[in-house]
């Protein structure tokens, strides 16, 4: 590739590609397949459709992550973003699951969002002024800090996991985490890039001999199984659910449109208002693609965002080999189950690692605010400060309204919306462009900077 070539658009030799392209699967699979197992059981499906859920759901997800990464039109960031089936609605689906709506209900409903996001996607993209260095810093540090009960949880076997907190789970997670920091230290180039697929490799093989990896359900799964449309039959459209799912489509946006300011800082590529509309308007359609196959809403995965930083690989085309592996494994359901088989506890250290480091790129955004008046400080904190809320206490709202429940329920989602109100309340609104200028010239674009520095590894 000519030196005039961006590192996210560079294409690396295959190899590499597909060894961190197996590396964003594996930090996002756990979350991908875990909306179709909460909705199936609240409706309590055989197993056979669960399964075709989750194979729909990986499918879509593929999908979705291609047009993205790739572009196609009016969609797509041409960001290495990886999509996913968003936990923000889970709260209306269940609820609509048990009314007795049904999967056709919930996939109209799911539909007519994603033509609703596909339609307020450029006003979306048109708040860029909203978002200067002291609101996105914010919103990316609480974005860290909201993963990391996530990454925690997996470290110690699993929420509700009877042997929580095992020494032997704390030790597999501990083995991952220190294989990751030595490898970035003693290594570089191409085994540096992959030190988390490394690290997890090193923590599976020490997870079998205590009997951590389940195999069950591997030798019963077919190798090929087609994903087709409305598989439950043709989707119903009930007005309620609609706009319950319209409402969680406004907070999907605001959440995706924070990720992606994060990682257009990692990337090196600020975000533009137009790069945000295409983004954000790919919410949208992989929304209704995930209804027409059988799956739910879909927003861009957060946990991804750490692993360009820990690699310093920011190629897009390396996401979208992950879209191609992801949708490979939606119809090919013996490989899924191999990938599923991975113990959450090797999941845990290399979660610490990346969502450690979604936090600290907040941080270093926040380290470049203006401070001299305490105007700034007040944001930062009273933002943060409600965005532990659902952390902190997960009942806190519980005696709100249920409507409340789409903005209530993600720190992220709070803390975005404060900052935003303070910031414009204590502050002048900016321009679009000095909001542009300040991201491109103030914002420190990453923490690998030995890495991000070095021109991209080639075989």
């Amino acid at each position: 590739m000519g030196q005039s070539t961006h590192p996210v658009d560079e294409v690396l030799p295959f190899g590499q590609m597909l060894a961190v392209g197996i590396q964003h699967v594996l930090v996002m699979y756990a979350g991908a397949i875990a909306v179709p197992l909460i909705i199936s059981a609240a409706l309590k499906l055989p197993k056979d459709q669960v399964a075709f859920l989750i194979s729909s759901d990986l499918f879509a997800c593929g999908i979705v992550t291609l047009i993205q990464c790739i572009g196609i039109w009016k969609f797509g960031i041409r960001l290495p973003v990886i999509m996913g089936v968003s936990f923000a609605p889970v709260g209306p689906m269940v609820a609509m699951a048990n009314s007795g709506l049904g999967l056709p209900g919930i996939f109209g409903a799911t539909m007519a969002a994603g033509v609703f996001g596909i339609i307020i996607a450029p006003f979306f993209g048109r708040l860029m002024r909203f978002f200067p260095a002291v609101v996105t810093g914010t919103i990316i540090l609480t974005i860290g800090m909201t993963l990391f009960p996530v990454a925690i949880n997996w470290a110690g076997g699993g929420h509700d996991s009877p042997n929580f907190g095992d020494p032997r789970n704390l030790l597999i997670a501990t083995v991952v985490l220190l294989v990751i920091l030595l490898i970035n230290k003693y290594l570089k180039g191409f085994l540096a890039n992959i030190s988390v697929l490394l690290g997890m490799t090193v923590g599976f093989l020490i997870a079998l001999p205590f009997g951590f990896v389940n195999f069950s359900g591997i030798g019963q799964a077919a190798w090929f199984a087609p994903v087709y449309p409305f598989a439950f039959g043709f989707p119903t459209f009930n007005i309620g659910a609609i706009a319950s799912l319209c409402l969680v489509m406004v907070v999907v946006m605001v959440e995706s449109l924070g990720m992606f300011l994060a990682l257009g800082d990692l990337a090196k590529r600020p975000v533009t208002h137009d790069d945000a509309s295409r983004g954000l308007r790919t919410d949208g359609l992989g929304t209704l693609i995930g209804g027409i196959f059988n799956t739910f809403p879909h927003s861009s995965f957060s946990q991804n965002i750490g692993l360009v930083g820990i690699t310093g690989v920011r190629s897009r085309w390396v996401v979208a080999v992950s879209g191609v592996l992801l949708s490979s494994l939606g119809l090919l359901p013996k490989l899924s189950n191999i990938i599923a088989s991975i113990p959450v506890v090797v999941l845990g250290g290399a979660g610490i690692a990346m969502f450690g480091m979604v936090a600290a790129t907040g941080i270093k955004i926040l380290s470049k605010v203006r401070y001299e008046s305490k105007n700034n400080l007040l944001i930062v904190a009273i933002s943060l400060g409600v965005g532990v809320i659902p952390l902190a206490a997960p009942t806190f709202f519980h005696q709100l309204p249920a409507w409340t429940g789409a903005l209530t329920h993600s720190g992220i989602t709070l803390s975005a919306i404060t900052a935003i109100l303070l910031n414009a309340f204590f502050n002048r609104t900016e321009s679009v462009e000095e909001v542009e200028r300040e991201l491109a010239a103030d914002i420190p674009m990453s923490l690998k900077t030995d890495q991000d520095d070095r021109p991209a590894p080639h075989a």
